[in-house]
């Protein structure tokens, strides 16, 4: 772990809020979104966390419902699906798109949709090869999404079709730490999305916040994250660690 002096700074300002990734970062990853669930010690530090600051949030790519019964942890705000609004407009497009994605899939043993309301949920983590399986994916989801006036969004082991353009976490980070007034915001997450997040805590330390970035180490995070960030730690439990001392 490094980032002493960002941490020592962050540790000195008043009011304080922790913004955070789920999986991968508050849970470890797993083969299907149902079975994750908190590390231990997680949500009892989220509570502490949440009676002593101004802001404890988590951002996910997750529907915000299924993510507070996760956390089950008072005063934590979730950001669900980053921000995005159901348009029920552009739900008959999903509908439409979801067709096409099961013929689709058939080809694709392992692979299968979780539909999140405002978008299709593409997972291949169950699949051989899932490299090779999303670069193929990624090019037919892509034609997809166009013909029915959709987006394509990449994830963990997930491609998803959304019906409007997906928010940044970035854009959600800052508007949450700028609502809460914060002096010092510390942002954790393990994943390519999470770039943008510790992108907007470089806009935030522009205005005079003091922040820091933690990367959630595993085998499957991007070297780009890990090199981008202030803090490492080894795994959500490392994060559950982390936390009480900051």
């Amino acid at each position: 772990m490094s980032g002493g002096g960002s941490l020592e700074r962050f540790r000195q300002v008043a009011p304080r809020g922790f913004v955070l990734d789920f999986d991968g970062t508050l849970a470890e990853i797993v083969a299907r979104p149902e079975l994750a669930r908190l590390v231990d010690g997680a949500a009892e530090t989220l509570a502490r966390l949440a009676s002593s600051n101004r802001l404890v949030a988590v951002v996910t790519g997750r529907p915000a419902a299924q993510i507070r019964e996760l956390v089950g942890a008072p005063g934590v705000a979730v950001v669900g699906l980053y921000g995005l609004v159901e348009d029920p407009a552009r739900r008959s497009g999903l509908e439409r798109a979801a067709s096409a994605i099961g013929e689709v899939l058939t080809n694709f043993p392992g692979a299968w949709v979780e539909d999140k309301g405002v978008s299709l949920a593409v997972h291949f983590r169950g699949v051989q090869d899932p490299a090779r399986v999303e670069r193929r994916l990624a090019g037919t989801l892509g034609e997809i999404a166009q013909a029915h006036g959709l987006h394509l969004f990449t994830g963990k082991r997930v491609l998803e079709i959304t019906a409007g353009e997906v928010p940044s976490k970035g854009a959600a980070v800052v508007r949450l730490a700028r609502e809460a007034r914060l002096d010092g915001c510390l942002y954790a997450g393990d994943d390519l999305a999470d770039l943008d997040a510790f992108g907007a805590l470089d806009q935030l330390a522009d205005e005079g916040v003091a922040t820091v970035k933690v990367a959630v180490r595993s085998e499957e995070t991007p070297a780009e994250v890990i090199a981008a960030a202030d803090v490492v730690v080894d795994g959500p439990s490392g994060l559950v660690r982390l936390l009480p001392g900051v």
